[in-house]
């Protein structure tokens, strides 16, 4: 049980919330459905070390995807697509796969163009 595909199953339906996302101590990860693959992905707590530049707390590590859960969706989209992972694959991503997101998401804020 370290890895996401051991990890809990999406739930039916594609309506999902940043309350579908948990913490997950079996892997150190926080793990949130993404219906449209219909699988999950996992963030391990060292991508949120990266991320927040300190040691995270699960409770921190669920805020900082609650307020930027766009990116981290659109970060899981994204690595499904680059990586062609087979549809019900179960993915992970790292701290460099959200981190272009967030890059992204500001620049377009900016008016740039990513």
């Amino acid at each position: 049980m370290n890895s996401p595909s051991d990890a809990d199953p999406a739930p039916a339906g594609d309506g999902t919330s940043s309350y579908d996302a948990h913490w997950r101590a079996d892997i150190a990860s926080l793990v949130f459905p993404v219906p449209e693959h219909n699988a999950i992905c996992a963030v391990h707590r060292g991508a949120f070390r990266t991320l927040l530049g300190t040691d995270p707390t699960a409770d921190a590590c669920l805020a900082l995807f609650r307020r930027f859960e766009q990116a981290f969706k659109a970060a899981a989209r994204a690595k499904i697509e680059r990586k062609r992972i087979p549809l019900g694959t179960n993915l992970h991503l790292t701290s460099r796969d959200i981190t272009r997101k967030l890059l992204e998401a500001d620049q377009i804020e900016c008016g740039e163009r990513p």
